[in-house]
């Protein structure tokens, strides 16, 4: 994340996710939620 604690949404999103210990996300990448796999690939998130 970055080190100001300003988030992109697509930051906030998966930083909610994994504060309610999500472990498993399905989604299909592409058009508008395809920023939200950036931060993903950073996360312990796993994607289906």
């Amino acid at each position: 994340m970055k080190s100001n604690q300003q988030l992109t949404g697509a930051e906030a999103l998966i930083k909610g996710l994994e504060q309610e210990k999500v472990d498993v996300m399905f989604g299909l990448p592409g058009g508008c939620i395809l920023p939200a796999y950036d931060p993903l690939i950073k996360s312990s998130i796993r994607h289906i």
